[in-house]
């Protein structure tokens, strides 16, 4: 209702009382779909503010006590009125339309008509400026034909009926008088309901309360009907009222956003974490299914005599199942190397399973704590506690401006990745642009790309970041296509090049393993 005909009729009338004498000092935009318009009078030594808010999603006048200009991105607007003096202030008959009126000919019209609301300047009747040059039509609006006399008598009303003799009722008007409206209703009985709620609406009070989780602006109290409801404030003056309803719906509207935007976030890491469990508990069955490379060592070295040599394949009886098994074999090892590779590749396994139970574990933590974030979250419904609530669990931060580098990079939580293209790449990551204190990773025992987190002052490396790098080690590596891949983790401290190695080839002398699925 804050764009309502009989509101705009009290709000020029406001402006009659505050603005008459004043000179237009600034007019500018820092702000898509905004424009401040920034006033002063001589005698007085005093400032007027007027900022519209005309944006598809909410358009609304308030008049703050102050403003502080940006020193960047804002561009000046209506020049040619900068230093003119308001000497009335008009409001069109009904039309949800009011001008500002200065010396020198000029007019300032402020059409607030929901997402088609603009400021357009008139030279006498000619438009000749536009706020939203979008709104082409606004072009033809001529001044001198914007009064809508409307015959509102008892007679008017019988004759034309309600929409056409009240095109000024807005949607909360009509819900107000709708048990009238009623076709039993006789049309008289219509006409004084109307005339009633217009007479309450002439020496109007503010309402500002919210319902269905919405804030709502109304020149008279909620129905007494309505229970869902919270009244937050009763105002006299219609610049307060609105001021403190712009606030109030800025303020909703910021922490819908902000809300938004972290939960879309943290559903996201839920489904990739709930996705992860389930591909790892998927890769754990099988190697607890396959876990044989123990056995097999042992098969191998009670036979080690009847083993031949240069043989790609042996099948020996298998006395842990009571039956024959058929064991692959490197030719070029003997049978004793040969079981020492099965033991190699029994450690190398148990070292996985482990690995794997642990992240499952870790993971599932993980899950339940952003599942715990969400409900928490969701419930939150003050900006200011959902900013600490965001701060004191680290659910957001400021992003920095990067400089241009020759690496793929990713943004995870804050944290900067890095990602070599090639191997010559790689080398360039590794040996010039990582520090000691950053983190580095790769796909174990592939050839792939070198992985760098940069570090952060102060910070550890979460999880979640060391996780997304793997993902990405991963997903850059010849085990891009597998559904879990190992990858190695160390801080760069630990990687070398030896002398004379081949571009990309490193020494990583400490080391930790994440499973992982890759991801790009």
């Amino acid at each position: 209702m804050q764009n309502n005909y009989y509101f705009l009729k009290k709000v020029s009338l406001a402006l009659q009382n505050h603005l008459l004498g004043f000179q237009l000092i600034e007019a500018f935009s820092q702000a898509k779909d905004e424009l401040i318009l920034r006033f002063y009078e001589q005698k007085t030594q005093h400032f007027f503010y007027i900022r519209a808010s005309l944006s598809p999603e909410f358009t609304c006048l308030s008049f703050p006590t102050d403003f502080s200009r940006a020193r960047q991105n804002s561009v000046d607007l209506f020049e040619l009125l900068i230093g003119a003096e308001v000497i009335n202030i008009r409001q069109f008959l009904n039309e949800r339309c009011f001008g500002l009126s200065f010396n020198q000919g000029l007019t300032l019209l402020f059409k607030m008509h929901g997402q088609r609301s603009n400021v357009v300047l008139f030279q006498k009747n000619q438009a000749i400026e536009l706020f939203n040059n979008n709104l082409e039509k606004d072009w033809e609006i001529n001044l001198s034909i914007l009064d809508r006399p409307i015959d509102q008598s008892l007679e008017g009303f019988l004759k034309n009926g309600f929409t056409q003799t009240f095109p000024t009722f807005d949607k909360e008007m009509k819900e107000a008088i709708k048990t009238t409206l009623l076709e039993n209703q006789t049309p008289e009985n219509q006409y004084t309901a109307i005339q009633n709620l217009l007479t309450l609406i002439e020496n109007p009070q503010y309402y500002i309360f919210q319902k269905s989780n919405k804030i709502h602006f109304a020149l008279f109290p909620p129905s007494q009907s309505t229970t869902d409801f919270e009244l937050f404030r009763v105002f006299e003056n219609p610049l307060e009222a609105v001021n403190y309803f712009y606030y109030l719906y800025i303020s909703k509207l910021q922490l819908l956003k902000e809300k938004t935007e972290v939960l879309r976030k943290l559903e996201k890491q839920k489904e990739k974490a709930s996705f992860y469990i389930q591909k790892a508990e998927e890769k754990l069955a099988v190697l607890e299914l396959e876990n044989r490379y123990e056995e097999i060592g042992h098969i191998l070295m009670a036979n080690l005599q009847v083993i031949p040599e240069k043989v790609q394949k042996i099948t020996l009886f298998d006395f842990y199942h009571n039956q024959d098994i058929t064991i692959k074999l490197k030719e070029h090892l003997s049978p004793q190397k040969n079981a020492e590779l099965y033991y190699k590749k029994a450690k190398n396994q148990k070292i996985e399973i482990q690995t794997l139970q642990e992240n499952i574990s870790k993971k599932k933590r993980e899950l339940e704590k952003l599942k715990a974030y969400i409900i928490e979250i969701q419930s939150i419904t003050n900006l200011k506690e959902l900013r600490k609530y965001f701060k004191v669990n680290q659910l957001s931060q400021v992003e920095e401006e990067k400089e241009d580098i020759p690496f793929r990079r990713f943004d995870c939580e804050g944290f900067e990745i890095l990602v070599g293209k090639n191997a010559k790449n790689n080398d360039l990551l590794t040996q010039k642009y990582a520090f000691k204190e950053d983190m580095w990773l790769h796909a174990r025992d592939v050839s792939g790309s070198h992985v760098v987190i940069k570090y952060k002052s102060g910070k550890i490396f979460p999880t979640t970041v060391i996780e997304r790098a793997a993902e990405l080690a991963a997903w850059y590596s010849k085990r891009k296509n597998d559904s879990l891949c190992p990858v190695i983790y160390t801080p760069k401290k630990f990687v070398r090049k030896p002398k004379g190695a081949n571009e990309g080839a490193v020494i990583v002398e400490k080391e930790q393993v994440i499973m992982v699925v890759p991801r790009g």
